[in-house]
């Protein structure tokens, strides 16, 4: 007797994550009702009403899978069946080393796959509340620009203090490039910690700063050119709780030494006294391989940022996994409310893919949307697709964004080698430095490869 077909999965929003998770569904045997609000409902940054619209940049980064964390991305999720790689890869123009896209053809390309994939109907209307319970299992995957309406909704049902409309991102540095020569680590007045009697002693790691190096980043700090709001985030408003650090500075050349980096309860061992100023880096991952500078959002230029923190005392030869900003956004507190196959723990039939989960950039809002469509499709098929390792780039995002990112100072987080597990050599040691990443993306594709053969659900085999 022939098995009877799954009920749909309602896919919300037709962006990258969206249209990448409806594809995966289908691709599986799954259909799948996604619902994109335009062309009846604009946005503020939307052109068109194109499927997967790219409405900033045309770039996807880096495309070298040997030696860089977004590429590696790239190539894993080739080998999971990508609509969002296919398109790009057809889409592709001369950029170097990095995929970047003629954004027409890349849009026309996914619009005209999803369109003809029996298995998928496309509804061109605005889900503006929260999905009827009818909808046994749903994908919200509507990105920064999620409707009041269903915003409202979310917040409803995942609390008040877990669905937030700002990025305030300070930048993030490998700790392993952080020079403990002159850093130190040291709690604000040695104060104990929750876990015990000596924990607190090491929870910040300081960076101290004389009086002529406090003056120095101060000017440079004036000195910086900014970027701007674009024009759909113009009437976002700084608020005083994440101002950047120049506003801060432009108040008066003493104020961030009485706020972020005021250097009270903190002794240098190097002198045994007070610094004139302190930058503090407080853990950001569970791997405690990545350290965010406290306070520190900014919306000064990339480049310059990585000059200006450079100066600082320690931090000379600091490497970034991500630096600074501040923009108009929706996401939630995944690490609070997600499990590990991208449920809401308090409404288990909804699932969220892309960029409202708290990934950066849109090669990881694709990424995001292969997994969930991944398991909304094991799901319904009665299977069990287990997470990726989390030795490959698709598991490190997933493993970060569900539980591996600190809830207390979640921001949207891009793909980098910081979040995965550290990799050893036949002798027990660490890799050396200038070999890691190669071995880290070497490591990656081989356990990608064993997670996918393991993978293949039975719709997708008959």
């Amino acid at each position: 007797m022939g098995q009877s077909s799954p009920s749909s999965v309602h896919v919300i929003g037709g962006g990258l994550a969206g249209s990448e998770a409806a594809w995966q569904l289908a691709r599986r045997g799954v259909p799948v009702v996604l619902h994109e609000m335009r062309p009846g409902y604009g946005t503020e940054a939307h052109q068109t009403d194109g499927l997967a619209e790219l409405v900033c940049s045309n770039s996807f980064r880096s495309d070298d899978a040997a030696n860089n964390a977004i590429g590696l991305l790239h190539e894993e999720m080739r080998r999971c069946g990508s609509l969002i790689m296919a398109a790009a890869d057809g889409a592709k123009l001369p950029a170097g080393a990095a995929l970047a896209v003629d954004r027409h053809r890349f849009s026309e390309a996914v619009t005209n796959a999803i369109a003809q994939e029996p298995l998928i109907e496309l509804r061109r209307e605005a889900v503006d509340s929260l999905p009827p319970e009818a909808w046994d299992s749903v994908i919200v995957a509507t990105g920064p620009l999620t409707s009041p309406g269903l915003a409202e909704a979310i917040q409803g049902i995942s609390g008040e203090g877990y669905l937030a409309f700002f990025d305030a991102i300070a930048p993030i540095v490998y700790k392993d490039s952080i020079d403990f020569e002159t850093a130190w680590y040291q709690s604000r007045y040695d104060k104990v910690g929750p876990g015990g009697e000596n924990e607190g002693s090491g929870d910040y790691i300081n960076c101290p700063l004389d009086q002529a190096q406090y003056e120095a980043f101060i000017d440079a700090l004036l000195d910086a050119e900014t970027t701007q709001f674009k024009t759909w985030e113009a009437d976002t408003p700084y608020f005083e709780g994440c101002l950047p650090i120049e506003v801060m500075a432009s108040r008066g050349r003493e104020t961030l030494r009485y706020g972020p980096m005021k250097p009270v309860g903190l002794t240098d061992p190097r002198t045994g006294r007070r610094p004139y100023a302190v930058v503090q880096l407080r853990q950001d991952n569970a791997l405690g391989t990545l350290y965010n500078l406290v306070g520190f959002q900014t919306k000064i230029r990339y480049k310059q940022q990585v000059e200006m923190f450079r100066m600082i005392p320690g931090l000379e030869n600091a490497e970034f996994a991500r630096l600074g900003g501040l923009h108009r956004n929706t996401f939630i507190n995944s690490p609070r409310l997600l499990d590990d196959r991208l449920r809401m723990k308090v409404a288990p039939r909804i699932r969220f893919a892309g960029q409202i989960t708290g990934v950066e950039g849109y090669v990881e809002s694709a990424a995001v949307g292969i997994l969930s469509g991944r398991f909304a499709a094991a799901e319904r098929l009665g299977e069990d697709t287990a997470p990726p390792p989390p030795t490959t780039a698709l598991g490190a995002l997933l493993g970060h964004i569900t539980g591996g990112g600190d809830p207390e100072t979640f921001q949207p987080m891009n793909v980098n080698f910081g979040l995965f597990p550290p990799i050893y050599g036949e002798n027990g040691k660490p890799v050396k430095r200038k070999e890691r990443k190669p071995a880290q993306c070497a490591r990656a594709l081989a356990d990608l490869d064993r997670w996918l053969a393991g993978d293949t659900p039975r719709a997708a085999a008959e």
